[in-house]
């Protein structure tokens, strides 16, 4: 199992690039799913991926 990162819209999608250098799967949320989706939402998209 490989860690991924799935990064907030709290935080710049510039950190998607940060993390793959280190060799983590990241991807920003707004790339995936509605930047003014609720956090239940988001945990739930994480917790399926």
């Amino acid at each position: 199992m490989s860690l991924k990162i799935l990064i907030d819209m709290n935080m710049s999608p510039d950190w998607v690039p940060v993390f793959e250098h280190h060799g983590w799967t990241a991807v920003h949320w707004s790339t995936v799913g509605d930047p003014g989706a609720t956090d239940r939402t988001i945990i739930d998209w994480a917790v399926s991926h």
